[in-house]
């Protein structure tokens, strides 16, 4: 649930949001529905990983991937796919990292309620 929330949520806000939406989208969803810190982090991590590969790829394909080969070039990777790869991880990270924090935020809130009901 969390993986599709995310990766239409962040699809849809690419295209008119700047690129760090997918931190508040994972921290939100997550805070939200996040079930536990292990799904809260790998189910953000797949899906943007998998939505910014995906585009990449809708993006660099139809052009013979001339300006990623060119980018990964000038960054030191010299091979196109491995440029992708590594912008996927990257990505992957931030969300995943946002996602847990998202969690973890929840249950300190449910913590404090719980703490707050006993005293």
């Amino acid at each position: 649930m969390v993986f599709i929330v995310i990766l239409i949520i962040c699809f849809l806000l690419q295209m008119i949001a700047p690129w760090w939406i997918i931190i508040v989208i994972s921290f939100a969803t997550c805070g939200i529905i996040g079930k536990t810190g292990k799904i809260a982090f790998w189910q953000s991590f797949l899906a943007i990983f998998l939505l910014w590969i995906g585009y990449a790829l809708f993006k660099s394909l139809p052009n013979d991937n001339v300006l990623a080969g060119r980018v990964a070039v000038m960054t030191g990777i010299k091979l196109w796919w491995a440029l992708l790869l590594v912008t996927g991880i990257l990505s992957g990270l931030v969300a995943g990292i946002s996602g847990y924090c998202g969690y973890q935020f929840r249950m300190a809130m449910l913590a404090k309620k719980t703490d707050e009901k006993i005293a």
